[in-house]
């Protein structure tokens, strides 16, 4: 079992920026990738970027492409998403999310998940 703590949400303008932190504690020997989703109400979970546990691979997502950028601290056990240029159709919850067999951008491929944390960018 893995458990997944998100922290570093909060309310900032256009144009700022914010740091997500995604903390894994249990079994992360056995981590393969972490990935980051967000949700609006009656909208489906959206992949934004994923990161393998070791090794350089990362992947993002085309609306945050240049603007977002997830790194690790393995030696934390956490995972971060920096977010700068935010958007207004950036607001939505966060969650961070880890897998023990692939780096995907299917959120339903994810087998632990974090509760979320909320982001709200104003215009």
């Amino acid at each position: 079992q893995v458990q997944l703590v998100e922290s570093g949400g909060g309310l900032v303008q256009a144009g700022g920026s914010l740091r997500l932190s995604c903390a894994a504690s249990g079994r992360t020997s056995g981590i393969y990738a972490v990935g980051w989703f967000r949700q609006v109400p009656g909208k489906e979970r959206e992949f934004v970027a994923a990161i393998r546990w070791s090794g350089n691979s990362k992947y993002y997502a085309d609306s945050v492409k240049g603007r977002f950028t997830i790194s690790r601290d393995n030696a934390k056990n956490t995972v971060y998403l920096q977010m700068n240029s935010l958007k207004p159709e950036d607001t939505a919850v966060y969650y961070c999310a880890a897998d023990e067999r692939a780096m995907t951008t299917v959120a339903g491929a994810y087998a632990y998940w974090g509760q979320g944390t909320q982001v709200t960018v104003s215009s």
